[in-house]
């Protein structure tokens, strides 16, 4: 990743030196005072859009990994100019100028914000694209991703890579140490992507896009990377797996063809280095499904010593879905030096009673209840924590253990139940396993369409 900063300069009328040593730092242009001056008095005219069109061509210009990426769609007739004048006058009171607001990163907590609301928004689809912040920075902080390649297979907007760029800068990291390698699908969510990771100075040259996706197009089939921070589409049905059934990733058995969870699982363990380390989001269900075959893979994937910790997370935290999640961690190498020996074990982590209510759908998870994770995992990995279990929090559990428990991985079923359970909350309990319970009917209900139509192609004799 190259150091690159925010700064203001004209974009097509700097002098020629001026862009010169602009570009040789890597920024990203915005508009000068004068320039934007200018532009919101075009804005007053009935060509308007035109005027916003050709500045997206001139910030792609002096923006070369933008190149394609901006939206030109602004003079069209279905847009009402009168709304987007409006619009360009809201933006023209924020003071964009001033020293504070540049040191302040306001252009990229805009984009974030506006990321955040339009996510909102979209409920269900937002989930595409956006993964919660609290959720991301929690991914974050236990892997602490101070070095190395960074990789997000199904990267959304690139909330990942931002995070992980913002955790090593606050650590008093060097950025530069960091590189970033990604792709998605959709291309109007990697466009978002390509935006922001621009205005953070961000490389993002190895984000790439197919419209095939991960499974079928693997834009980065040799790359082994240091740390993978994903948060794959839950229960994915239409994953093409009836094509794939004997392609090479998949080491640890061949995931079924009507939920790619585990499929997901073994492509990030094979893009792992030799020491890399992955976590990501994935439905509560992948920690208990034996349907397909799902059973053994987990099997497998334990008895290597590839599960690191399981992170039970509470209800309400995504946009897109009421199904409960989880955060898996693994490692390729559990008995390195540079962390405890601990290839024996897996740490279970119940963090479902933590969070609190944004509004009234959705939860977050505060700074303390990041690092109250953060530190119980930090503390059972680092050779000089002091871990303990926790009666109902947490619990390092022994893979024999796990073995006595048919191999699953919820962590109810290690740490147990607090000593006290006066604040139980019945109604998000209900909530959660309602939802949980409507998804397995759903799933159910599939099966029986299949067992159905594979009946029907059943032909008796006489």
């Amino acid at each position: 990743m190259k150091n690159c900063k925010l700064e203001q300069g004209e974009y097509g009328g700097a002098d020629s030196e001026d862009k010169d040593e602009y570009k040789a730092e890597n920024v990203f242009f915005v508009p000068t005072d004068a320039r934007w001056n200018f532009l919101l008095s075009k804005a007053k005219q009935t060509t308007i859009g035109k005027t916003v069109d050709e500045a997206m061509d001139a910030i792609e210009k002096e923006n070369p990994s933008l190149k394609g990426v901006l939206p030109k769609v602004y003079a069209r007739q279905n847009l009402d100019p009168t709304d987007l004048i409006e619009f360009i006058d809201m933006i023209g009171n924020i003071a964009l100028g001033d020293a504070k607001s540049r040191s302040a990163d306001i252009l990229r907590h805009v984009f974030e914000y506006f990321l955040g609301e339009f996510a909102l928004a979209e409920g269900k689809k937002g989930g595409q694209f956006y993964t919660p912040r609290s959720v991301v920075e929690l991914l974050v902080a236990i892997l602490e991703p101070y070095k190395g390649r960074v990789f997000d297979p199904c990267c959304g907007s690139g909330g990942m890579f931002v995070q992980s760029e913002k955790f090593v800068a606050e650590h008093k990291g060097k950025v530069n140490d960091i590189s970033i390698y990604g792709q998605e699908s959709n291309q109007t969510t990697w466009r978002l992507t390509k935006m922001n990771l621009a205005i953070r100075g961000i490389d993002s040259s190895q984000v790439k896009w197919n419209n095939e996706g991960s499974f079928l197009n693997n834009a980065h089939k040799d790359l082994k990377c240091d740390y993978i921070i994903a948060n794959p589409p839950f229960n994915v049905s239409d994953w093409s797996g009836d094509l794939l059934r004997k392609d090479g990733r998949w080491q640890f058995g061949i995931p079924p063809t009507g939920n790619a969870n585990y499929a997901w699982i073994q492509h990030f363990i094979y893009h792992l280095a030799p020491s890399g380390q992955a976590g990501f989001v994935l439905t509560k269900g992948s920690l208990t499904s034996k349907t397909s075959g799902e059973g053994d893979i987990r099997k497998n994937l334990i008895e290597a010593c590839l599960v690191d910790c399981i992170v039970n997370l509470p209800a309400k935290l995504f946009l897109n879905t009421q199904i409960p999640a989880s955060l898996w961690f693994m490692s390729r190498n559990r008995s390195n030096g540079k962390y405890r020996e601990r290839s024996k074990d897996v740490l279970f982590i119940d963090a479902r009673n933590l969070g609190h209510l944004i509004n009234r759908r959705t939860l977050e998870l505060s700074e303390e209840d990041i690092q109250t994770i953060a530190k119980t995992y930090h503390n059972w990995r680092n050779p000089d924590g002091d871990y303990e279990d926790v009666k109902g929090f947490c619990n390092a559990a022994s893979i024999e253990r796990v073995k006595e428990l048919d191999y699953v991985l919820t962590p109810g079923r290690y740490v147990g139940l607090a000593a006290e359970e006066d604040d139980f909350d019945f109604k998000e309990r209900f909530i959660s396993l309602k939802a949980e319970f409507e998804e397995q009917l759903k799933e159910e209900a599939v099966f029986n369409e299949r067992i159905s139509a594979n009946l029907k192609k059943v032909k008796i004799d006489g």
